[in-house]
């Protein structure tokens, strides 16, 4: 008999499960508490449960736990992990720490299926989707190895800018959102959360209407003829079927959509590019990251100059929108934006 994997399960799952084994809706909210505080490894610990119902959730039940084979540390305090699955494939999380803010950079797929042209995780191919547990299981690994290590405050910010495309694996990823705000649980808020799509349009509307979470768009060029030769998703849902998607995107009064757009020399880096964002982003609430690409010897990019970089990003402060530049983070162990292709594997 294969186990059910609570940790799959969202508390409404859980408490209809726990129903199905004849126990009281109550127990749900016990086991759901236990399952996501730290050490919980086996249904002996949690005490405040008979024990004739710890034993039926012992012989049906399993309780998943990611250990990470592979932990490197830059020389700049990321820290990279390499998760191997029951199923033997690899995935990888980064954890950057900040000041003010410890941040993990989440997966949600093994490999990919968006074939971006400068990302390494992409050439990987899509192997297949994470299940909630899988998607869980990193953040609440992170949480217990910053415990252990004596790391400087907690986890405090959650991004699904890992391996994979987040709203590829839609339900998943819903019911993964859900496990981390449950204020039994984890207890995130939607604020410190942030989903980044690379334009699957059909599902952005949803993704607005299900969740509060904050929403980042990867766009990396200003017209479609550009962006399709480095995002071939591009082909299928254009710039102009993106940025109206941006524009109906249900927003809190305060929540602004993360313009994700990384700089290639002289591909999408120049004074007309900035100006012809500038243009297409107009009626888009939103802030912008600039992004210089993260070199690799297996992709064919170059990074532009940094004051091609601070030119580009003038432009768009002058066009009235909050532009800033993201520093690149874990270069050196192959943990920054692009790089994450289970190379352990």
């Amino acid at each position: 008999m294969t186990k059910t994997d609570l940790k799959d399960l969202t508390l409404e799952k859980l408490t209809a499960f726990v129903a199905s084994l004849g126990a009281p809706p109550f127990r749900a909210k016990q086991i759901f508490a236990w399952l996501y505080r730290p050490g919980i490894t086996d249904f002996g610990q949690m005490t405040d449960l008979n024990k004739e119902f710890r034993a039926q959730l012992a012989e049906r039940c399993a309780i998943s736990i990611l250990h990470p084979e592979v932990r490197e540390v830059s020389q700049d305090g990321t820290v990279k992990y390499g998760f191997r699955l029951a199923d033997g494939l690899l995935i990888e999380a980064v954890l950057i720490p900040e000041e003010e803010r410890n941040t993990l950079c989440v997966s949600t797929q093994v490999g990919c299926a968006m074939g971006c042209r400068f990302c390494l995780t992409g050439t990987m191919g899509f192997k297949r989707n994470l299940r909630p547990a899988e998607i869980v299981g990193q953040v609440t690994t992170a949480m217990a190895d910053m415990t252990a290590s004596g790391m400087a405050g907690r986890l405090t910010n959650l991004v699904f800018m890992g391996m994979g495309e987040p709203l590829a694996n839609f339900d998943n990823l819903l019911d993964a959102l859900s496990i981390l705000q449950d204020p039994h649980g984890l207890d995130f808020s939607s604020r410190r959360i942030t989903v980044s799509t690379c334009g699957l349009v059909p599902r952005l509307a949803e993704l607005g209407e299900k969740t509060e979470v904050n929403l980042a768009v990867s766009l990396h060029a200003a017209n479609d003829t550009v962006r399709s030769a480095l995002m071939p998703v591009n082909d299928t849902y254009d710039l102009e079927q993106l940025l109206r998607a941006c524009r109906e995107y249900p927003l809190a009064k305060r929540r602004r959509i993360m313009i994700e757009y990384t700089l290639f020399e002289g591909i999408n880096d120049s004074d007309q590019d900035a100006r012809e964002l500038a243009r297409k982003l107009h009626g888009v609430r939103c802030k912008i990251n600039l992004l210089s690409f993260n070199p690799c010897p297996a992709l064919p990019f170059r990074s532009p100059p940094r004051e091609r970089i601070e030119a580009f990003q003038n432009i768009l402060h002058q066009a009235g929108y909050s532009v800033f530049i993201r520093a690149s983070r874990g270069g050196d162990i192959s943990a920054a934006c692009g790089q994450l292709a289970g190379k352990a594997d």
